[in-house]
């Protein structure tokens, strides 16, 4: 687990490595700007806007092959802890007979329709038609509880819409 939690703190400091520059770059520019907007009086927002933008083009341009280099080194990094290092550790790997002992989703798996055959032979040749379908098991309305999002639930829409 340690071994992810690392790559994962990487990640960030991949991140943080990438958008650093450009950010301290726009920081600069706006700080520039801002001082000469302060000077000259010219309280225009576009005029700050353009050159942050030329300037973090002109980062992102001059060091992108840092950051192309960085992300590819993060992905090889990244597929070869995936396909050769968790695959052939011991604690990341259940064991081949792991569901021979245990069924982990056995309640889940089971058959829900219960019958003999021949009513699933009816089922099949009439499939509109359910036959064990009651009506203690239909869709009910039954008021959604009033809290943050006041629309409609499903139910209740097909209840307005007279579906």
């Amino acid at each position: 687990m340690e071994l992810l939690t690392e790559y994962l703190a990487k990640g960030f400091v991949t991140m943080l490595t990438i958008s650093l520059p450009c950010v301290l770059v726009a920081a600069g520019v706006g700080l520039v700007v801002g001082i000469l907007q302060a000077v000259t009086q010219v309280q225009e927002q576009t005029i700050a806007a353009a050159p942050k933008i030329v300037s973090v083009f002109l980062t992102i341009i001059v060091l992108g092959m840092l950051y192309i280099s960085l992300l590819t080194d993060y992905f090889r990094e990244g597929t070869n802890l995936a396909f050769n290092v968790i695959t052939r550790s011991a604690n990341y790997v259940l064991p081949e007979d792991y569901y021979f002992h245990s069924k982990p989703f056995a309640s889940e798996m089971q058959d829900t329709i219960k019958g003999k055959s021949g009513e699933i032979d009816t089922i099949m040749k009439h499939p509109g038609k359910i036959p064990w379908s009651e009506n203690q098991f239909k869709d009910k309305y039954t008021p959604r509880s009033k809290g943050a999002d006041p629309r409609p639930n499903f139910i209740e829409t097909n209840k307005m819409l007279g579906r």
